[in-house]
C-alpha cells in the first residue's frame, strides 16, 4: 500500500494529489490519500480529507511507501516509524504555501542526514515510486529523537521557575 499525505496546511496541494490520481491509475497496489483542503478529488485513489492522528500513525505503519508534503513534522513521523519517505515540497509559485520554505527544509535536511527521498520535480515522482526499493536500499534511517533530552531539559526549567 501507498500512503499519501499532505498534511494539514490550510492552502491545497491539488498538484501532488492529481499526480498521484494518475499515477495510482496504473499500478497494481492500494493507495490511500489524506487529501487536506485540496480541492481535486480523486477517481483511482481511496481518499478523505483528513484523518484521525493515530489513523495516520497506522497508515504509515501499514504502507510500503509513504509520500508527504515537505512539511518537516510529516516526514519525522515516518522517519520515526522506521521508513525512508518520499517527500514532494509545496511550491510558493504554484499557489500551494506562502514561500518555498519546504524546499530549502527539505534540501538541507537530505544534505545532513540523507535519509529523505526530496523530490524537487514532481515529474520524478513516479520514478522514484516505482525504484523505492532500490533507491531506499542504499540509505540508512539515521532518524535519531531527542524528544526525551528535550522533555527533561524543558521540565528542569518548570522546575527552577516553580521550586
Amino acid at each position: 500500500m501507498i500512503f499519501v499525505t499532505v498534511g494539514t496546511h490550510e492552502q491545497p496541494f491539488d498538484r501532488l494529489i492529481k499526480y498521484i490520481d494518475r499515477f495510482a491509475e496504473g499500478v497494481d497496489e492500494e493507495v490511500i490519500v489524506q487529501t487536506g483542503v485540496s480541492k481535486y478529488k480523486p477517481v483511482n485513489c481511496k481518499w478523505q480529507s483528513f484523518y484521525k492522528q493515530q489513523e495516520v500513525y497506522d497508515l504509515i505503519e501499514a504502507a510500503r511507501i509513504v509520500i508527504t508534503h515537505g512539511g518537516p513534522s510529516s516526514y519525522i513521523d515516518v522517519l520515526q516509524r522506521g521508513k525512508i519517505p518520499i517527500v514532494v515540497p509545496r511550491y510558493h509559485k504554484y499557489g500551494e504555501h506562502f514561500d518555498d520554505h519546504q524546499l530549502s527544509i527539505g534540501c538541507e535536511y537530505k544534505k545532513l542526514y540523507n535519509d529523505i527521498i526530496l523530490i524537487e520535480d514532481i515529474e520524478l515522482l513516479g520514478e522514484a515510486i516505482m525504484n523505492y526499493d532500490f533507491i531506499t536500499s542504499s540509505i540508512d534511517n539515521n532518524y535519531i529523537s531527542h524528544s526525551p533530552e528535550f522533555c527533561k531539559a524543558f521540565a528542569d526549567i518548570v522546575d527552577r521557575l516553580f521550586p
